[in-house]
């Protein structure tokens, strides 16, 4: 193209363009009667659905156009050509009332091809889809390639190969590379398309923000509000004076409008100090006796301040077991536990702590999360599992002595944000107890991570404390963009798993 390009607009299909239209229609389906919309055909289009119909103008000339209605997906499912859908000028195909919008056609001028100008088009009427709410774009993609090969190929050979890159089809690889899938093949589609020899696949965009219609309003929210409390270890004298500070800090993170609380791992531990005469087995076992009553009050505050409390961990025994467990206390009253699946070499030396079982994602007002303890994190296989039961959002607690533990957990939590497409959070406990033993000294810095895309920030840190400061952190994420990581992220982790070469899989599922 000689002329510069100063300006490209996307505009609204006005009548006054018709003349334009009409020679880039003339232009690349010739001058037949049938080959061009009418006046009076695209005024019926414009008064039916004006949204749908667009038009690309460079420096001011019509450059492209793009058509399209609502149809109803159970009426255009089945068999069906091109003139059932534009044939009738009246476009009774069309309803408000549809779910589906369907492609009628998408031109380019000659002169302007190869300037991906096609693409504009093709993303407003995925914006439309999503804006109206829609479950899909749908229409009969011309495979114009297929005469060279009808000879030895069905159309579903042809496809495939044009998948693989083993032929080439402009219109279909054009389609494909704008994330549209073929769905089925539409046999005498297109009268007189010899090229295509009159067969289409029918090509299908899914809207990944579609919501179908309910009675019940939903009630699960998008953009999610993380607290996280860096809680520094300091002598309590009993119990209530403990439970006073949690819940200085949970009525700290409901100010803020926070959706959950976290805890640190063990975060209780102070209160150990007056079993210090103890063994260290028996002072821990002491210690489990007041998790009960810190589950009740945790459930009590996730109500009174409307908020999802994740209580860290505490060590709790059953039938004479010790294990390392938490709750998570959500705001509608209901409380689910976890486990510690794998516990260190000196949890299990020094206290005789037993490993957990349970692993499960939870369901939330704010979608599905999954929490691991500490350790846990460090083990890939776990929150994959998760992954793959749809978790969003990780909780991890933990507690670490030095510098060197706390790496570990850090580094491994924010790989299990890049390998999952999910978010991280991670809490831990700052200070020391002298009293304590076995818990002398703590370090940590709290933080949230995130995948490393377009949507998330360049490091994957969406926000992290001051190291071994006693804080809280607020951090907002938004599930969405988890949502178009999975489906158009630069790297798709889960999607892009080589389950021909390897599965991961539950032994036991509680």
């Amino acid at each position: 193209m000689e002329n510069r390009i100063e300006q490209v607009e996307l505009k609204y299909l006005s009548l006054s363009d018709f003349e334009a239209l009409k020679e880039v229609f003339i232009e690349i389906y010739g001058d037949a009667t049938d080959a061009y919309w009418k006046k009076s055909e695209l005024k019926q289009l414009i008064a039916k659905f004006p949204d749908g119909q667009v038009v690309l103008k460079v420096n001011g000339e019509l450059a492209g156009c793009a058509f399209s209605i609502i149809v109803d997906e159970a009426k255009v499912s089945r068999k069906h050509t091109y003139d059932d859908i534009a044939g009738d000028t009246k476009f009774k195909m069309h309803t408000s009332n549809g779910n589906m919008l369907y492609g009628i056609d998408i031109i380019i001028k000659k002169e302007y091809r190869g300037l991906k100008l096609g693409r504009r088009l093709y993303d407003y009427r995925k914006e439309l889809c999503e804006k109206l709410n829609l479950k899909g774009i749908v229409f009969g993609g011309r495979i114009p390639n297929y005469y060279k090969f009808s000879s030895e190929l069905t159309p579903r050979q042809y496809i495939e190969k044009v998948r693989f890159k083993e032929i080439e089809d402009p219109v279909l690889n054009f389609q494909l590379s704008n994330d549209f899938r073929p769905v089925r093949i539409l046999s005498n589609y297109l009268e007189g398309d010899i090229a295509s020899k009159e067969y289409a696949v029918w090509m299908q965009w899914d809207n990944m923000y579609y919501q179908e219609e309910t009675a019940q309003p939903s009630s699960q929210k998008t953009e999610v509000r993380l607290g996280l409390v860096q809680w520094q270890m300091r002598s309590y004298s009993d119990l209530d004076e403990l439970l006073h500070q949690v819940e200085y800090f949970v009525e700290s993170l409901s100010g803020y409008r926070s959706d959950f609380a976290l805890f640190p791992e063990f975060f209780n531990a102070p209160l150990m100090a007056k079993y210090n005469h103890l063994s260290e087995p028996e002072a821990i076992r002491e210690l489990a006796k007041f998790t009960q009553r810190i589950k009740e009050k945790m459930t009590e505050l996730s109500i009174a301040y409307n908020i999802n409390i994740i209580s860290g961990s505490m060590p709790e025994v059953i039938d004479d077991k010790l294990y390392n467990v938490g709750y998570l206390c959500k705001r509608d009253g209901s409380v689910e536990r976890f486990e510690k699946i794998h516990v260190t070499p000196d949890e299990a030396k020094v206290w005789g702590m037993q490993r957990g079982s349970q692993l499960k994602t939870f369901d939330t007002d704010c979608g599905k999360i999954g929490i691991l303890i500490c350790y846990d994190v460090e083990f890939p296989e776990l929150s994959r599992l998760l992954a793959l039961e749809g978790m969003n959002i990780l909780f991890v607690p933990f507690l670490t002595d030095t510098q060197n533990g706390f790496s570990r957990v850090k580094l491994c939590a924010q790989a299990r944000a890049v390998e999952n497409e999910c978010y991280v959070a991670i809490a831990g406990s700052v200070g020391n107890l002298p009293k304590v033993h076995n818990m002398d000294i703590q370090y940590a810095q709290s933080a949230v991570f995130t995948p490393s895309d377009f949507s998330f920030p360049s490091n994957g840190v969406k926000a992290e404390t001051t190291p071994n400061t006693e804080m809280i952190l607020i951090a907002d994420v938004d599930l969405d963009d988890l949502t178009e990581l999975h489906n158009f992220g630069s790297v798709r982790n889960l999607k892009d798993r080589r389950e021909d070469v390897y599965t991961l899989e539950r032994k036991s599922k509680v």
